[in-house]
């Protein structure tokens, strides 16, 4: 597994931010940084060496890879953002981490369990550990992430890393206090651990990088049904959680209307329409829309409108609208 791994070019940006952050120039560094689009492939050794270059300039600060971490916005992490900025509670959110950490990694890494009343989130040893620098550098962002999204966000009740611990107090002191709870090393996994009750807790919607997703995502509905009334805002509604989880059928839609199959057919009966022509023009408007957004990679709006694969996105679009995804993109950037 440890082969494919790799991150993108969007989330290296991280690096780019805390650098200016620091006020540091590092032309070198930057020089790398500038070689890789949003949607690039960054080979890991890559951003492994780019990140102990860039911490050995503050050699005085302890663990610098929380600071690069606590860095973290919502374009450093593209369908992830979206799905997790969207999620209703914080428990939808950690299972949207899990869904698209594939993104990020080239892999499915994490496993979510329960354990003694708590939930955890945890990377094992023989495919997950990066390196101590690279480890807390993904912990710091995950956690500040999710505190980002929701107000006095209580803290976690376990950071462990599979990792050494660190050579100076107070470094390890650091790693406390950035998390607010106990933190331990030389662990079988790295993991994150939250009590259960914590995962009902309410997203507010408040980030401005959800607001831009849910005013494209209204934008997007209106075009595709415009004379939409309550029932069908909620059938669209519906939609769009089923759409990223590549189960947006019928009968899944009544279900999650709490209505019967026929009667949900009945709706789209009256409207002259079917189901696949609902789910094609839902998905070419939004298609349009995420296209707009240049931190999306075309693999990842295709996951977010429920495709297996870019190719057949790529097929989908181009029947929909006689032009390749990539096409409309560069005629966007061009207006």
């Amino acid at each position: 597994m440890a082969s494919v791994i790799r991150v993108t070019g969007a989330w290296t940006q991280l690096l780019a931010d805390w650098l200016d952050s620091e006020h540091l120039l590092a032309p070198d560094i930057r020089a790398v940084l500038a070689r890789w689009a949003p949607d690039d492939i960054v080979p890991l050794p890559v951003w492994q060496e780019l990140l102990v270059r860039a911490t050995a300039l503050r050699p005085q600060l302890p663990a610098p890879g929380l600071a690069i971490g606590a860095m973290v916005q919502p374009r450093h992490v593209g369908v992830m953002g979206y799905v997790v900025l969207a999620s209703s509670n914080l428990g939808e959110a950690l299972l949207a981490y899990q869904r698209y950490e594939r993104l990020f990694y080239g892999a499915d890494l994490a496993e979510i369990s329960m354990e003694d009343g708590d939930v955890e989130i945890r990377w094992e040893r023989s495919s997950a550990s990066m390196g101590q620098l690279m480890d807390s550098v993904g912990i710091a962002s995950l956690i500040t992430f999710l505190r980002r999204q929701v107000d006095n966000a209580p803290p976690p009740s376990l950071i462990t890393f599979i990792n050494s611990s660190p050579d100076t107090p107070e470094e390890r002191a650091a790693y406390e206090s950035f998390f607010g709870c106990p933190v331990r090393f030389d662990d079988g996994y790295t993991r994150v651990r939250f009590p259960v009750r914590y995962l009902s807790i309410a997203m507010p919607h408040s980030d401005p990088g959800l607001r831009a997703l849910l005013d494209r995502q209204a934008e997007a509905l209106l075009l595709a049904l415009p004379d939409s009334d309550a029932f069908d805002r909620a059938l669209q509604q519906v939609m769009l959680r089923l759409l990223p989880e590549n189960n947006a059928t019928l009968q899944r839609a009544a279900d999650a209307l709490h209505v019967s199959l026929r009667t949900l057919q009945r709706r789209l009966d009256k409207r002259d329409l079917t189901w696949q022509q609902l789910l094609d023009r839902t998905r070419e408007q939004l298609a349009r829309q995420y296209l707009a957004d240049r931190s999306l990679m075309l693999g990842d709006i295709a996951l977010l409108l429920g495709f297996s694969e870019q190719s057949a996105f790529n097929r989908a679009f181009k029947r929909w609208t006689g032009q390749t995804p990539a096409r409309l993109r560069k005629s966007l950037a061009m207006l």
